[in-house]
């Protein structure tokens, strides 16, 4: 009988961040990621059993997380793994579950990920960051860049892209700052952002890091001559950080919940029927562990087994419909549409779709 049990369901370790700086979009993507699994055993579950998230919480000690899905993997306790994490979790669980069960990696990172059996659903700086800031350099003359991130290699290999593309468009980094995740005080920062004369602040920092330094650059007069672009701000860190703190900063990423498309709002619905109006607000990082589920599961029953291999062999003709409407993968990354959208106190306005 617990054979059996054991065998009715398809369990995937969710692996998403409930402390931390980045917990503070945990309840969301839970939330997000718990509608797909509905939405997939609605319609006959992954390869006729039920899909199960076991959660994992994200925001341990890279090494503990790592250690957690293991052991789930060598107890057979899951057969594959999704969720939003930041990019040192990312590195270290990685090869503890390549050529053992399928991961798809939900968080927009810095590239470069090619351990075998991880697909990816999220945004990197080719197409997030680069058109983002040709825009800005153009309608908004935002040629002198500080770039401020938190100390771990997301930050640090998406600033060193940055630099790279600067240079190559004739625009300038002033400087650059790096600070451990958990920071409260960032007036050396803003102080450094006073002395460089920067047109434009690009923040790669993580969830309430990235709240707090809103907050501290409202309070410091900065946004009267400097604008912000982050490819890491959600709707709850912009709630977060209030409206006083959000005048001319930018957001780029591959869905904003102000979006209105048909995918969207019939996202917004369900949620808010399954959830109610008190469940936290829609953002793109929860999001995208929608996005993760429904990708997993996609691949999976495509391939008719959990096989990686044949997963593989199978991934080039996925493809899915959610909130960001039909995408399929190129290269073991989500090809997606990508936008830049502006604060509007406590809400984003969508701008544009960038090229």
């Amino acid at each position: 009988m617990l054979e059996h049990e054991a065998m009715s369901s398809f369990d995937v370790a969710f692996v998403v961040p409930l402390q931390g700086p980045a917990g503070i979009f945990g309840p969301s993507a839970e939330l997000c990621a718990e509608l797909a699994a509905e939405q997939v055993n609605r319609v006959g579950g992954v390869l006729g059993r039920e899909l199960r998230l076991v959660p994992v919480d994200g925001g341990a000690p890279p090494q503990t997380v790592a250690a957690e899905v293991a052991a789930l993997v060598d107890a057979g306790a899951v057969q594959g793994v999704t969720g939003w994490h930041i990019s040192t979790v990312r590195q270290a669980l990685a090869p503890r579950v390549a050529g053992r069960v399928p991961y798809v990696y939900t968080a927009l990172y810095e590239g470069g990920e090619r351990t075998e059996g991880v697909y990816l659903t999220s945004e990197t700086p080719d197409v997030q960051l680069f058109p983002a800031m040709s825009l800005l350099a153009g309608e908004r003359s935002a040629r002198s860049w500080y770039i401020v991130g938190n100390d771990y290699v997301w930050p640090r290999r998406t600033a060193g892209a940055a630099r790279r593309y600067a240079t190559a468009a004739g625009m300038t980094v002033a400087g650059e700052d790096y600070v451990p995740l958990g920071t409260h005080d960032f007036a050396t920062v803003l102080g450094g952002i006073e002395r460089s004369g920067a047109d434009a602040v690009l923040m790669l920092l993580v969830g309430t890091d990235a709240v707090r330094f809103n907050r501290a650059f409202g309070r410091s007069g900065l946004a009267a001559r400097c604008l912000r672009l982050s490819t890491l701000m959600d709707e709850n860190m912009l709630l977060a950080s209030g409206a006083a703190a959000t005048h001319d900063l930018f957001s780029t990423a591959g869905f904003f919940a102000s979006m209105i498309t048909p995918e969207n709002l019939d996202f917004h619905g369900r949620y808010a029927a399954r959830f109610g109006p008190e469940a936290p607000p829609l953002g793109s990082l929860g999001e995208s562990c929608h996005e993760g589920v429904l990708l997993l599961a996609a691949l999976v029953e495509r391939a008719g087994s959990p096989d990686l291999q044949a997963i593989g062999a199978n991934a080039g003709s996925v493809s899915y419909e959610g909130p960001r409407g039909l995408l399929r993968l190129r290269q073991r990354h989500v090809n997606q549409r990508i936008y830049l959208a502006q604060a509007r106190g406590v809400e984003f306005d969508v701008l544009t779709q960038l090229p």
